[in-house]
């Protein structure tokens, strides 16, 4: 686990430190750099290290007898049984990152060299070859990694980049093009800031789109060129006679896709669900390093506790212990979290976060997450406490959109008013043809939530595909955590479980009064309370620091309002919300206002107050 940058063409050693110094919260435990002739070019890699697996081994980039060179953010947990079905690999290394490198050679590597590169087609913002997609070759091999990942490797016989990201998008990866034809990429938007080309706009567009749906859709991200790559993705990057940076290929080598069966067995169909989500639980526990379980006294975060405590058991190992925050010591979520721990016999740390805490974090929070986040603030102490004593964290994140755990799936026509009535507040959000497709922001251009929430199994294809979960939920846990030096690991988001969850019929999954209905029989396979097992899902954030969030929001209000009116198209909605007001003034006073030094230090309301011109920008 680790953050990791990079450039291809025009790179330079002590640019890609500075871009990875912007990293070293992913990973405190060390720094590692690469650069070597690219052709027509340079290739630059960088890697700041949260050393969990093979602690004193694996250290980044890696290089293989083959010539090629990995950097990578995550964790491939089938490791061993790749190392096992690889016999005549010479390993340098106890950890897993090695495994993505032996399965490069194995089955995409040759020594044939590429031809030159023909100068690339614009396409949007990207220069891309026609008729050529060098992507297609790796998607056998990537497919056989079961894990988490962003990663980059550097074949010099052929001079290309590989450039990937996990199934779901646990773990983050962005690029950006600068004007001479130079590609950046990292873990976060802010290693660009160390690169004295790079420039930081919003993105009006997606801006808007966010601020309807209340998450970035595609792969956009709130800044003008800067794209994630997606989830499920292979892209490959070489440079042409002109040394800019090309598009040479890109493929999805995996689609999850919603078929719910037309019968579910309460009794054989939970058993199979709660198996395969311990065997996940169990690859989860995959540590040189001590974990600990993110417990908020709600079902899925219980669930994954329990069943850490029976594989810690079974194998030995030490029981994770727990960690909880609350606003007060008689938020429901404390106190059922508190009576989980106490019923099971777990180690348990509670923290009451006060109001003083709660404004002090604010900015970091804003800085972290590259977003306009402030209603789930609770994220950071949590992290920052669980730090002082783990360096992985268990979490809960992808059961209520696997299982249908919001309860805006009951009503999903109100729900898609609600968006397209934010919408309807923005003028002329027109997206260019050339920027939507395989390796663009969007994957289309249609907005319509009446359309895209028709039906539950719609909605839901819609929210895995498009952003609720890795643009929201994922950038959370893992923006958060690692802001810290922290890693999160999400069981439910394993394949199986999503195997097993996507044939769930709509029934087992939510009704008129219950919802996660399969996953609470599953739940009754094991000690959990009956209480637990049938606690209705309450919203994180608004629920767990109630009185703190509304007087943040009462104090800011009145200025949110003013603040509203000097973002130009964005003003009509931002009026209707003033947590998002709040959110992109303090967004833009971190993320556009002398940026590149990194956070702004300051009182809340001296960083609001001292912003760069909005119209600079647009």
């Amino acid at each position: 686990m680790c953050g990791i940058t990079g450039i291809l063409g025009n790179g330079d050693t002590s640019i890609v430190t500075s871009m990875v110094s912007r990293l070293s919260h992913r990973g405190p435990d060390g720094f590692g750099n690469f650069e070597s002739d690219a052709g027509n070019g340079s290739i630059c890699f960088g890697q700041s290290r949260l050393a969990i697996v093979d602690l004193n081994g694996s250290w980044q980039p890696i290089k293989s007898d083959h010539g090629c060179v990995l950097i990578q953010n995550g964790e491939i947990y089938n490791h061993n049984s790749i190392k096992k079905s690889i016999s005549n690999y010479p390993w340098q290394t106890s950890g897993d990152g090695e495994s993505i490198l032996a399965l490069h050679r194995m089955h995409a590597y040759n020594n044939k060299k590429l031809l030159s590169i023909p100068e690339g087609q614009q396409i949007g913002e990207l220069f891309r070859t026609k008729n050529l997609n060098c992507a297609d070759k790796h998607k056998s091999w990537v497919s056989k990694l079961d894990g988490v990942w962003g990663f980059a490797i550097w074949d010099p016989s052929s001079r290309e980049l590989i450039l990937c990201r996990d199934p779901m998008g646990v773990k983050p990866l962005f690029r950006t093009l600068l004007p001479n034809g130079t590609l950046l990429f990292g873990s976060e938007i802010k290693s660009f800031y160390g690169h004295p080309d790079f420039v930081a706009k919003p993105d009006i567009n997606a801006l808007a789109v966010r601020l309807a749906y209340e998450y970035p859709l595609d792969y956009t991200t709130l800044f003008s060129g800067v794209t994630s790559v997606a989830q499920g993705t292979i892209e490959t990057w070489s440079l042409d006679l002109e040394g800019r940076a090309v598009l040479t290929g890109v493929c999805r080598y995996n689609t999850d896709k919603i078929a719910p069966g037309s019968h579910w067995d309460p009794k054989s169909g939970a058993k199979l669900l709660l198996d395969g989500l311990y065997s996940s639980v169990e690859d989860r526990m995959m540590s040189d390093a001590p974990i600990g379980i993110v417990l908020s006294g709600g079902l899925d975060s219980s669930l994954l506790a329990v069943l850490a405590q029976d594989a810690a058991n079974s194998s030995g190992h030490p029981v994770p212990e727990c960690w909880t925050v609350a606003g007060d010591e008689e938020n429901p979520d404390m106190v059922a979290a508190i009576d989980l721990a106490s019923h099971n016999e777990l180690n348990h740390h509670t923290m009451i976060i006060n109001q003083e805490k709660f404004w002090k974090t604010l900015p970091n929070f804003v800085w972290s997450g590259e977003d306009l986040d402030v209603s789930v603030l609770f994220w950071q102490p949590l992290f920052e406490k669980m730090s002082e004593k783990v360096k992985v964290g268990i979490c809960g994140q992808g059961a209520d959109e696997l299982h249908a755990g919001y309860s805006r799936y009951r009503d999903l026509s109100q729900h898609a008013k609600s968006i397209d009535q934010r919408l309807s507040l923005v003028d002329d959000i027109l997206i260019d043809e050339n920027s939507i497709g395989l390796g663009q922001p969007w994957v289309n251009d249609d907005f319509s939530a009446k359309k895209n929430f028709s039906s539950l199994r719609k909605t839901l294809q819609f929210e895995l595909d498009r952003g609720q979960l890795s643009n929201f939920q994922l950038r959370l846990g893992d923006r958060h955590s690692m802001a810290f030096g922290l890693e999160t690991r999400v069981p439910f988001l394993s394949q199986k479980h999503r195997d097993d969850s996507h044939k769930i019929p709509f029934e087992w999954k939510i009704n008129g009064v219950n919802e996660k209905m399969a996953l609470r029989a599953a739940a009754k396979l094991t000690n959990l309370p009956e209480k637990i097992i049938n606690r209705p899902k309450v919203p994180a954030g608004t629920f767990t620091t109630p009185k703190i969030l509304g007087g943040l929001i009462s104090e800011l209000e009145p200025h949110a309002l003013e603040w509203a009116e000097d973002y130009g198209r964005l003003s009509p909605i931002l009026r209707t919300q003033p947590d998002m007001a709040i959110g992109i003034r303090l967004f833009h006073a971190l993320h556009f206002t002398d940026y590149s030094n990194g956070l702004r230090k300051g009182d809340v309301m001296d960083l609001v107050d001292d912003v760069s011109d909005w119209n600079d920008f647009c």
